[in-house]
């Protein structure tokens, strides 16, 4: 099932997509998909109901983040072969993590403000995994069993922030409008295999990234497995699994974001994203 946020920025309901791609709103039965509601338990229900009779929504309106003011906003580095490569990095011996500010959070197709000073932000479009239940010390082997859904992501980069400035990579990724999540949130009966998953990503019609989540170097289960010694994973955090060769930073000359640019991203079966740079 794809499970959806819709309405103002601050004002979002939940809603669904229904079996001919229409918005359904889910408001009658369910808060909104938070913390506390985007869990394997309560998207089972919701996925048992009959849909066809809740009140349908205009196509028009705008999408939010399809997870609402999740705990946590990680992320993978450097977690495709090839873009270890056209980064000049070897691969990495274990999964390379870091945080995003919760607060970079946008919508899939909201304008993409770039920060004060900014002349190096990049592009880079992100398998999107969203936790449905505590997980600690979990095996690869049950790890996919913690997932409530899959989502696109565009992990927004200030590339001169991040590695020139000094620090960990935090701060160049956490502007606002930083992390467009979405549209959907997509549950893993509808993804039959996370790791064979085709992604793309384009700049003013021009294809930048168009690659696979077979390149990735740890699979979704090993990330999740590897992140749950560590710490606790919560419902509703949001874990961007990394992303494929093609980002400005490793093209010769680099390339970066401009006001006017038009960003489209897209996963398969995740959905689109389209962001217009300002």
């Amino acid at each position: 099932m794809k499970f959806l946020r819709f309405g103002p920025v601050g004002q979002e309901k939940p809603g669904c997509l229904d079996a001919d791609g229409r918005i359904r709103d889910l408001s009658g039965l369910v808060a909104d998909f938070t913390s506390e509601n985007v869990t394997i338990e309560t998207l089972s229900r919701l996925s048992d109901t009959n849909i066809t009779a809740l009140p349908l929504i205009d196509e028009s309106v705008r999408i939010g983040s399809c997870v609402g003011r999740p705990p946590n906003f990680y992320a993978i580095g450097l977690n495709y072969a090839r873009h270890a490569r056209e980064t000049g990095n070897p691969e990495p011996l274990e999964p390379v993590l870091f945080s995003k500010a919760t607060s970079c959070l946008s919508g899939p197709n909201d304008p993409l403000v770039l920060p004060q000073g900014s002349a190096k932000t990049d592009w880079e479009v992100e398998l999107g995994v969203v936790i449905g239940r505590s997980a600690e010390h979990v095996s690869e082997a049950d790890a996919l069993s913690y997932v409530a859904g899959y989502c696109t992501v565009n992990d927004i980069s200030e590339r001169a922030y991040q590695i020139e400035r000094g620090g960990q990579w935090i701060k160049g990724k956490s502007a606002p409008g930083f992390g467009p999540v979405g549209p959907w949130l997509v549950t893993p009966d509808e993804v039959a295999d996370p790791q064979n998953l085709a992604l793309t990503l384009s700049v003013n019609g021009d294809t930048q990234q168009d690659s696979s989540t077979a390149d990735m170097i740890f699979s979704v289960s090993e990330i999740i497995s590897y992140m749950s010694s560590f710490m606790r994973l919560l419902p509703g955090d949001i874990i961007s699994t990394g992303t494929p060769e093609g980002v400005g930073l490793g093209q010769n000359p680099q390339r970066f974001l401009a006001s006017g640019d038009i960003i489209v991203a897209e996963i398969a079966k995740l959905g689109k994203q389209r962001q217009e740079v300002e």
